[in-house]
């Protein structure tokens, strides 16, 4: 949640699409004077730049360069915000600092790497708020979020993707589904949301449910659950019309216009909240 000390700075790790902006838009307006950003080569938006203090440029992977940014940024909090493509991870070029980090992980994923960065920056005097911090107001809400209400076949179609994604979450596979009439058509993998959106939704030839979920035990630092316009249009022209998220913890970014989106597409938005 958002702190209750009014934070004079801002460190903000930016990945790409809007995710950062509405980071640095509203920690503006909850009165943060300095944001700075470390930015990367080919994912943040040039743009972002016109929205804050300063910015720091660097290639994924060079872990050094991000920590020197964070020490002169002057901030004691942090946040990351926005994703990296899945194929620019392979396309790493490890600084000293990311060898020597990444020889010490016996397991090589998003949540290992996340931590260990996590706990780099509270070495250098930067401690990492949740991803949704002066987001909240953005968070799903439980039950029907826009667009026609869903038939009980609908909603034991989500109780089935439910149990199906928590499991896989688990596994640490993928927090994403698709599914219809009770068979798995596409898993989320390494290749990220939209690709598995096609793949199940080219499978279901229509009339498929997509589920996505956070983790068991998710810290909220990173890689929380997101739901964007650009996934609207991917699941729309996937031919799904049906989208479940986990309530409170999944990221409506620019809720208002995916509410819209959704109403335009005749897509059903749901709010799952198994508490």
């Amino acid at each position: 949640m958002t702190p209750t000390l009014p934070l004079s700075a801002l460190f903000l790790i930016a990945g790409n699409g809007t995710y950062p902006f509405l980071i640095a838009k509203e920690a503006r307006a909850a009165g943060v004077k300095k944001i700075s950003i470390a930015a990367f080569e080919g994912e943040t938006n040039p743009e972002l730049a016109n929205h804050v203090d300063e910015i720091v440029w660097m290639r994924v992977g060079q872990i050094g360069r991000l920590l020197q940014a964070a020490r002169k940024s002057g901030a004691a909090h942090g946040i990351m915000a926005g994703q990296i493509a899945p194929k620019n991870l392979f396309n790493l070029r490890p600084d000293l600092k990311a060898l020597f980090l990444l020889a010490t992980l016996k397991e090589r994923n998003a949540e290992t790497l996340f931590s260990t960065i996590a706990a780099e920056l509270s070495k250098n005097g930067v401690t990492l708020l949740p991803a949704t911090t002066f987001l909240e107001k953005n968070l799903a809400s439980p039950g029907l979020i826009a667009g026609p209400k869903p038939s009980s076949r609908a909603l034991e179609e989500i109780a089935f993707g439910w149990r199906i994604a928590k499991e896989v979450s688990r596994l640490d596979i993928g927090q994403t589904v698709i599914v219809k009439r009770g068979t798995v058509l596409a898993v989320e993998g390494f290749e990220g949301t939209d690709e598995t959106i096609k793949r199940g939704g080219a499978l279901g030839q229509g009339k498929s449910c997509m589920v996505k979920v956070s983790k068991p035990h998710h810290d909220m630092r990173f890689d929380v659950p997101v739901i964007g316009k650009k996934t609207l249009e991917v699941a729309s022209q996937a031919g799904i019309r049906l989208i479940a998220m986990e309530a409170g913890r999944t990221l409506l970014l620019e809720k208002e216009a995916l509410k819209s989106l959704a109403a335009e597409h005749s897509m059903t938005l749901w709010g799952i909240d198994e508490k």
